[in-house]
């Protein structure tokens, strides 16, 4: 806080002196108190302002009405808290679940990113241009033959291919049948229009299953 909030100006009609920050529209620089200042803080720069600045009633209307202004901030922010959303998300992103789920993925080469983002766009777009009476069930079942090579590629593991691509596949297509009856409405229209967004829902999840599990 600044000790002396301010030099005088004297007032040429009354002989008095004015407050230099008259015009100051910023509550807290024409107090010179900084926005982090505690109430008592806040009081003691009022009133040393307006004994001060007692002979000039302008300066003393300026001094209250930014005293008052504050005041009103600080009483509606301790009503409606700010929500900190950096300290939010830290705090999430830090959690033991969180972070567990997250040591499970990492990020692969550019070229394997745009390889396996090209396949499975491939098949995104042949289900919609294509769809057939029976369904994607063909692209549906390229998808998964697509998840596998793209997991034994990175892991080098057949097991471990095998085994997360067989959970990707029925939680990707079971997590696709969920947000299209509960969440997601109908977008495309024509033949099995619900397989169609169910597959291209299974086909993200795939692609970022392939791409990025570890």
């Amino acid at each position: 806080m600044d000790a002396s909030y301010g030099g005088d100006m004297t007032n040429e009609e009354t002989g008095s002196a004015a407050f230099p920050r008259l015009n100051v529209r910023d509550p807290y620089k024409r107090l010179g108190i900084s926005r982090e200042a505690s109430e008592d803080e806040i009081q003691a720069a009022r009133s040393f302002l307006i004994n001060r600045y007692a002979g000039h009633k302008p300066s003393v209307d300026a001094i209250e009405s930014a005293h008052d202004k504050i005041i009103m901030q600080k009483f509606y922010e301790r009503r409606n808290p700010k929500i900190d959303v950096k300290k939010k998300v830290r705090a999430v992103t830090q959690h033991r679940v969180v972070q567990a789920v997250a040591s499970r993925f990492q990020s692969p080469s550019t070229q394997f990113i745009i390889k396996t983002s090209v396949a499975f766009l491939v098949l995104g777009a042949l289900t919609i241009l294509f769809p057939t009476e029976e369904g994607p069930t063909l692209q549906v079942a390229i998808s998964l033959v697509a998840t596998l090579y793209f997991l034994y590629d990175r892991l080098k593991s057949r097991i471990r291919a095998f085994l997360y691509g067989a959970a990707s596949f029925a939680f990707s297509w079971l997590f696709g049948t969920f947000l299209m009856v509960s969440v997601i409405p109908p977008l495309l229209k024509g033949p099995r229009s619900f397989e169609v967004m169910t597959s291209l829902i299974t086909y993200v999840l795939l692609w970022v299953s392939s791409t990025y599990l570890k």
